[in-house]
């Protein structure tokens, strides 16, 4: 089975193999570095780039599981918050420290949840883009938030900035990780160390909220 792959040439000094979300492959590697030489160092890490293609942790998808009864729990910036439903008719969710939703509008509760999360997060994670955007010194063009099956987010050199609207479950670090993570790459479009460099100056924990995303991911998926 041959492999397809991006070669993205760069100033950096080491030849690196990367396996995204998306399950596409990139491989980041010196200017000037002959074809063939990608080609034999791919193919000795096969094994390795199938075991990464093939982790479920990373790539597996849980299909929905909220049955969206009372009694049942809702991520939101990281804390779980009880479900009610009530008898009352009205549209939409209330959040007071408990979800709450009309017993009527029951059978569209996902797309309603889909659509209250979605408007949260344009305004939270809106901010907070603005907020480190000033402080790494870039300029975006747009945000949106959208359904990312294998990313939690993304960035166009023109400055297109794309987020998972699932992420405005995660805790707030992650949130501010996830942000500063595309943010940098408008100074730099690879994951070389002045990238990491860049996002650690900004959050100097940022191992923690990787690792966050690595062991609860697979959580922010499977609400619905």
């Amino acid at each position: 089975m041959s492999l397809s792959y991006q070669v993205i040439y760069s100033k950096r000094k080491t030849l690196g193999i990367f396996v995204e979300r998306d399950k596409s492959i990139v491989v980041r590697v010196p200017e000037g570095t002959p074809k063939h030489t990608v080609d034999e160092v791919v193919n000795q890490k096969k094994a390795w780039i199938y075991d990464k293609l093939g982790h479920q942790q990373k790539y597996h998808r849980i299909s929905d599981s909220k049955e969206f009864i009372s009694g049942e729990y809702l991520m939101y910036l990281g804390e779980n918050y009880q479900l009610k439903v009530t008898p009352k008719k009205f549209d939409g969710v209330v959040f007071d420290n408990d979800f709450i939703i009309s017993v009527h509008n029951k059978p569209k509760a996902k797309e309603i949840f889909k659509s209250w999360f979605k408007s949260i997060g344009i305004k939270v994670i809106s901010n907070k883009v603005d907020y480190y955007a000033t402080h790494l010194g870039v300029k975006y063009k747009s945000i949106k938030l959208s359904e990312m099956k294998y990313r939690w987010g993304s960035c166009t050199v023109a400055g297109v900035l794309t987020f998972n609207w699932r992420i405005i479950k995660a805790p707030v670090f992650v949130i501010d990780y996830i942000i500063v993570h595309e943010l940098a790459h408008l100074i730099h479009l690879n994951h070389s160390n002045d990238f990491w460099n860049t996002v650690a100056i900004q959050q100097p924990n940022f191992e923690k909220a990787k690792n966050w995303l690595k062991e609860n991911g697979k959580i922010l998926e499977a609400d619905f």
